[in-house]
C-alpha cells in the first residue's frame, strides 16, 4: 500500500499481560500472548482510544515494582 491510498482495513486493540496496547488488523489472528482490549475502528479511532486510556506508559510488573518500594 503507498502512502497515498487510504487505509481501509479495520483494526483493533490489543493488550498484553503487561498492559501494553497495540493495533492489529482485525482481519487476522491476534499475536500470541496479546488479547482483544474492546475497541476496534479504523487505524485513527483505535490509536485515539490508546491515547486516552494508556496514560502511563511503564509496564505492569515496573509499576507493581514501584508501589512495593514507596516508603508509606
Amino acid at each position: 500500500m503507498s502512502s497515498e491510498e487510504p487505509d481501509t482495513k479495520t483494526y483493533r486493540v490489543v493488550i498484553n499481560h503487561e498492559e501494553q496496547y497495540s493495533i492489529w488488523p482485525t482481519d487476522q489472528e491476534n499475536p500470541l500472548g496479546w488479547r482483544d482490549a474492546g475497541q476496534s475502528g479504523t487505524r485513527s479511532e483505535c490509536l485515539e482510544y490508546i491515547k486516552r486510556v494508556w496514560t502511563d506508559m511503564r509496564p505492569l510488573s515496573v509499576r507493581r515494582r514501584m508501589e512495593h518500594t514507596q516508603p508509606q
